[in-house]
């Protein structure tokens, strides 16, 4: 069942909170506002649906090459493809060009990746979003250190960011990764134009927008009120549900994860079987 609870006192919004780490049984309240959600989706000329995919539409896997959307997923969002109301866009931390063959839908997909600094359209064109000036040097600098010497941990390179990744380690050299990341990362993201990104199992030091930009990029780009949906896992989604929950029309900021943890998504649903049925519900929504 869904959950949600609480409210933001800034934005009067219902968001993830709890005394004790604890969930509160709101089903009833999550699944209303659900409801009203699809309401609007199947009055709607149009709507918006924003999807994460790691840990949101497949699993985790060691090798990130493996990871394929859980069963049922791509069938449905290609028959949101065809049926053509539904603006489909996946915001992720990875290169956008990655999405296309681990999601193989008929129809090429809107791409944010790299947390939405890359837009990689549908037909093909690419923009980044990417740091300039001295923060690009120091950036470069820091990107071909870690390419050395990885403090321990797991590198990953982008075009926009340098990435430490610890997940999986035990957890005390876990720890002993995170502290020799940030004391290398933390003073460099005072310059202007860099930023931190934490996520679970690791941090990132970044440039360019992250995927509240991306959500607040394609808002704009949309008529007012027009419904939208974000569904994401991370910490690093937090952002996109923020700018989901200003939204002025329908809106829908969504947790997709297994295990609960405090959120600013106004709902929260456990994959797969979860997952699932809200794609189903919005498949029927542009039926009704």
């Amino acid at each position: 069942m869904l959950q949600a609870r609480g409210a933001d006192a800034e934005h009067g919004e219902d968001v993830f909170e709890s005394k004790q780490g604890e969930w509160g049984p709101l089903t009833e309240e999550a699944e209303k506002r659900q409801k009203r959600f699809f309401r609007a989706v199947a009055a709607s000329e149009r709507a918006l649906l924003l999807l994460d995919y790691d840990g949101t539409l497949a699993g985790f896997r060691v090798d990130r090459f493996q990871s394929r959307p859980w069963a049922g997923v791509r069938e449905l969002l290609t028959a949101m493809q065809a049926e053509g109301r539904t603006r489909l866009a996946v915001i992720t931390g990875r290169p956008s060009e990655e999405i296309a063959p681990m999601l193989a839908l008929p129809r090429a997909v809107e791409v944010w990746g790299l947390h939405g600094a890359e837009r990689l359209y549908p037909n093909g064109r690419r923009v980044l979003d990417a740091a300039r000036g001295a923060s690009h040097r120091k950036l470069n600098a820091v990107r071909a250190q870690l390419k050395k010497d990885a403090l321990g941990g797991l590198y990953e390179d982008k075009a926009n960011a340098a990435v430490l990744h610890w997940r999986g380690f035990p957890a005390t050299k876990a720890r002993a990764i995170e502290q020799r990341a940030r004391a290398l990362f933390e003073p460099l993201a005072k310059l202007e134009g860099l930023r931190l990104l934490n996520f679970d199992g690791g941090v990132e030091l970044r440039a360019g927008r992250d995927k509240g930009g991306a959500v607040e990029a394609i808002l704009a780009e949309e008529k007012p009120k027009t419904p939208v949906a974000y569904l994401g896992d991370d910490l690093s989604d937090e952002a996109a549900f923020r700018a989901v929950n200003r939204a002025r029309g329908a809106r829908l900021s969504v947790l997709v994860r297994r295990k609960q943890r405090p959120s600013a998504a106004q709902i929260w649903l456990r994959p797969p079987a979860e997952l699932r049925g809200f794609l189903q519900q919005w498949k029927q929504a542009l039926q009704a």
